[in-house]
């Protein structure tokens, strides 16, 4: 029986500079391991084979995917984040909103004095919320 369910993060690409991009952004957030792709594997030679990195202490795992899908992230599945001030709210809903795309504004909508909602420039979705 499975004892650990960890987010995986895939990538086109971009997988570093996502990571890198996202444990600058909150506390208790660092790169714990990386491993690359070698000259003769099937990935791009130096792109993400497979990391871990922690965002407020929670781990993720992330990689370039060596195989082009028809799909990529979806806000249907995104990552909640409780943060500790308005001002937090509005810095890091700018960052990551920054290059992507706003799916609700910040504002209140009645579950949350402050909220808001954005895919990043990567794609992934993020729901940004200011609790009561």
């Amino acid at each position: 029986m499975a004892h650990t369910i960890t987010p995986f993060l895939m990538f086109e690409g971009a997988a570093e500079e996502a990571m890198q991009f996202y444990v600058s952004l909150f506390d208790d957030s660092r790169i714990v391991s990386v491993e690359r792709w070698g000259a003769h594997d099937v990935g791009k030679e130096g792109k993400i084979k497979k990391a871990q990195f922690t965002l407020c202490g929670r781990s993720f795992y992330c990689s370039d995917s060596p195989i082009e899908h028809g799909f990529t992230f979806t806000p249907s599945l995104s990552l909640f984040i409780d943060v500790d001030s308005e001002a937090n709210l509005e810095w890091v809903f700018s960052l990551l909103a920054a290059g992507g795309k706003v799916l609700m504004p910040l504002d209140n909508y009645g579950f949350s004095k402050r909220f808001g909602w954005a895919n990043d420039r990567f794609g992934v979705s993020w729901q940004l919320n200011l609790p009561e």
